[in-house]
């Protein structure tokens, strides 16, 4: 069984994110050649029908995200919410700091281009080759840009890999070894064969593949009614499944933009008396998040700090709302190793383990290029705003960890 913390750092992965993987990995089954161990069998080149479900894919992932935009946050539409997105995204990295002091005409082009992208270009799926390849050549630049800008850069990763759909064998044959018995030289014999008229030999794979991936179309057109009705639905939801294997979803992603960034900061102390004005209260550092306002934003891509996307999370909600909040502070208690793990920095590594641990609330700007912050070296400015939560002891917490059914952390020096 997963420990509690272990639990509530799997939510940090949005279910449209879920979804979108089973979706994509489930069609890229069907790339695959049945029957055979060979790369390209023979009489059973990659099916037309599995190609249009990528497209079918990417056009709803791209559609989605632009509808739900339109329809929703108001500086989608008045042209200032990339006035915003930069810092307040949930891990921005280094580019980010720089692409935030662009003037506002430029974040305003930045939003119209965002909407041409996501609005009509998806569109070019069905307007022939060219245009098909076009499609393909400005989704890919699209997620590449979002990706250098610090946005959620696995899924920006994940949704390059059905807009490669879009092109056909001419058009990345270039790629490709034409040497005696490579893919593109077996690719190239079918093609020839099937030109001059001299259908190739259809073996009983070939037909049972054909037979599946016809099934496969059925079952697409068929789960993506409900998907069309909520991409024309005024009242569009974002990031839905309307079937339990959730192989055919509905996309959308930042329908709105969080305009100021905040940030809970864990705190301990090894004071007996947290209320002493006296008592020194250390700051934990995780390995992404902003935290240290000295401390370089970080560059990740492909990869998430789960824990650190959920911060992000919880500094606009209240602890009650992210009980897995107080989990963790109990695992830091004790010094567990198992949360401890988790933070770039632990002021009580190799001591004594803190009395008290709290979380202050503060609000996070970038510091200005060549201000008076930035010359001390601060990449973030802060302000206190109140406390998070209050601070805690094991004693304290004994209680709270019952109640929920969560195992006391253990005491320090008893950790397996």
């Amino acid at each position: 069984m997963l420990k509690p913390l272990e639990v509530e750092t799997r939510t940090l992965w949005k279910p449209g994110w879920e979804s979108q993987l089973l979706e994509t990995g489930f069609l890229g089954i069907f790339l695959c050649p049945l029957w055979s161990l060979s790369r390209v069998p023979k009489g059973t080149p990659p099916s037309g029908i599995v190609i249009w479900a990528h497209r079918w894919l990417i056009f709803r992932i791209m559609l989605g995200a632009g509808l739900i935009k339109i329809r929703g946050d108001k500086c989608w539409r008045d042209l200032t919410c990339m006035n915003y997105h930069y810092e307040t995204q949930p891990v921005p990295n280094p580019l980010a700091y720089f692409m935030h002091r662009n003037p506002v005409w430029f974040h305003q082009c930045e939003t119209l281009v965002n909407h041409f992208i996501e609005l009509v270009v998806p569109f070019f799926i069905f307007m022939g080759r060219r245009m098909c390849i076009v499609n393909g050549v400005l989704q890919i630049l699209f997620q590449v840009l979002l990706i250098l800008s610090g946005n959620l850069s696995f899924l920006n990763w994940l949704t390059i890999v059905p807009s490669i759909a879009c092109f056909d064998d001419a058009s990345l044959s270039f790629l490709f070894s034409s040497k005696d018995g490579s893919a593109k030289h077996q690719v190239s014999k079918i093609q020839k064969q099937m030109g001059t008229g001299d259908q190739p030999t259809r073996s009983y794979g070939s037909y049972i593949r054909q037979v599946l991936h016809i099934s496969l179309g059925i079952l697409i057109a068929y789960l993506s009614v409900p998907v069309v009705l909520n991409l024309v639905n005024s009242r569009q939801m974002m990031n839905a499944s309307f079937n339990p294997l959730r192989i055919v979803n509905t996309y959308g992603a930042f329908g709105s933009v969080t305009k100021e960034r905040t940030e809970v900061i864990i705190q301990g102390t090894s004071s007996l008396d947290p209320n002493d004005p006296k008592a020194v209260w250390e700051e934990y550092e995780f390995k992404c998040k902003p935290g240290n306002l000295t401390r370089r934003p970080c560059t990740i891509s492909p990869y998430h700090y789960r824990l650190d996307w959920l911060m992000w999370f919880a500094a606009f909600q209240t602890y009650e709302q992210n009980e897995w909040i107080i989990h963790l502070a109990g695992k830091l208690l004790a010094n567990d190793p198992t949360a401890t793990s988790l933070m770039a920095f632990n002021p009580f590594q190799e001591k004594e383990p803190p009395r008290w641990i709290r979380g202050e609330h503060f609000r996070y700007k970038f510091s200005r290029l060549w201000g008076k912050h930035a010359s001390e070296g601060k990449w973030w400015i802060r302000k206190r705003i109140a406390p998070y939560f209050p601070p805690l002891n094991l004693q304290g917490l004994k209680k709270y960890f019952q109640s929920r059914s969560w195992p006391l952390p253990p005491p320090p020096g008893e950790h397996q």
